[in-house]
């Protein structure tokens, strides 16, 4: 199945094999979606990628399907990938693609930078339970990151950097979305906290969440919690290993 969305997805798909087997040396290599989208990938980010463009790891488990003009929330978008895939799918979707890592957002300015008609409007910011500044951990040593949370836990976590931050309803507020057709959330255990922040009204904006749940040592920190959360919040859920898929029961 991997290699089937590789090719219903990229249009030099061949590109990924020349990779593979040391066949180019190109760092970043430029991939091109059949929906004329471009991606620049810089090998370290490889892995990122093929999670989105090969396994489809955040839209496979959606029962409900998206519109055709669907307004999308990335909140941990890292380099674009995902927010570029749904570009990609739904060329008249509007999508809000939050990333605080300085590196990270970079990344993500120049794969917007490369697809001017896509409307993907790119915010240096954390998604969390408050407004302000918060500190976002992470190695700072490093290029790109993958693994940056607001959390603090675990080692090294004094190292990093302050960050601007809101919640989510701040967020939809700012940027005038009344309803948001998707929600995705790829942000190392923050998750929980900007979730049960909300409101149950809030929730009524929100049709479809799509997540990596990254589970805590804190109460209500785990998969389960978090599922039964969302029920009673009015969704329909389902999980497969740590990513899990929520839509409004009204969709079902």
């Amino acid at each position: 199945m991997r290699y089937i969305n590789l090719v219903k997805n990229l249009s030099n798909w061949w590109l990924h094999f020349a990779v593979k087997f040391g066949l180019t040396e190109a760092n970043p290599v430029i991939f091109r979606t059949r929906g004329e989208v471009e991606i620049e990938v810089p090998r370290r980010l490889m892995h990122e990628f093929k999670e989105v463009f090969f396994e489809d790891a955040y839209l496979t488990g959606m029962k409900a399907h998206l519109p055709a003009r669907p307004i999308i929330v990335d909140v941990g978008a890292n380099a674009g990938f995902f927010s570029l895939f749904a570009a990609s799918s739904f060329p008249g979707a509007t999508i809000y693609a939050c990333e605080p890592v300085p590196a990270n957002f970079k990344q993500l300015m120049r794969n917007k930078e490369r697809n001017g008609k896509q409307a993907i409007f790119c915010l240096p910011m954390a998604v969390c339970s408050y407004d302000g500044e918060v500190f976002l951990n992470f190695e700072l040593e490093g290029n790109f990151t993958t693994a940056a949370t607001i959390m603090g836990n675990g080692e090294g976590a004094d190292k990093g950097l302050m960050v601007p931050c809101c919640t989510l309803a701040t967020l939809f507020h700012a940027h005038g979305i009344k309803n948001c057709n998707l929600l995705k959330l790829d942000c190392e255990g923050a998750e929980f906290d900007i979730l049960y922040s909300c409101s149950p009204e809030f929730f009524s904006r929100i049709e479809r969440i799509a997540m990596e749940v990254h589970e805590g040592s804190r109460e209500k920190h785990n998969m389960q919690a978090l599922k039964s959360f969302l029920v009673s919040c009015g969704f329909v859920v389902r999980h497969r290993r740590h990513v899990l898929w929520a839509w409004s029961s009204t969709l079902s």
